[in-house]
């Protein structure tokens, strides 16, 4: 893991660069993802970027059914589920995101446990690009 002081990477960068970013406490040394500025368990301010690998295990998930109305625009309805789960990143941290490259019509293809790695989604939205943490089984 690669790490640089704080006030110098903006954490819109490491999406967009296909890259999952965290801040690491230089005190306790606990990792944070999505990065945090203040440490919750020492409450130290000293902290640093860290780029994670990307993999990790599924943990849980569910399929969403009745979509949010951004991701309606996308497409996403009654008819067209999308998957939303809890990735254990390898280096420690859970991380909440969309799950793609399965099947959401079938979720009893989806299995706790299986191995994801990290994909990065662009969405347009008018004449903005977001860039979006997503996983897929590896």
């Amino acid at each position: 893991m690669r790490e640089m002081p704080l006030k110098d990477f903006a954490f819109e960068q490491f999406p967009k660069e296909g890259k999952i970013g965290g801040s690491r406490c230089t005190n306790c040394q606990r990792l944070y993802v999505p990065p945090r500025p203040i440490c919750s368990e020492c409450y130290c301010s000293e902290l640093v970027w860290v780029r994670l690998k990307g993999s990790g295990t599924l943990k849980a998930f569910t399929v969403i059914h009745v979509a949010p109305p951004a991701m309606i625009r996308q497409g996403y309805d009654r008819n067209h589920p999308y998957c939303s789960g809890v990735v254990q990143l390898d280096e420690g941290p859970r991380v909440v995101a969309r799950i793609e490259g399965i099947d959401p019509m079938k979720p009893g293809n989806i299995r706790v446990g299986m191995r994801m790695i990290a994909s990065f989604l662009h969405i347009m939205e008018g004449n903005a690009e977001t860039t979006l943490l997503a996983f897929r089984p590896t």
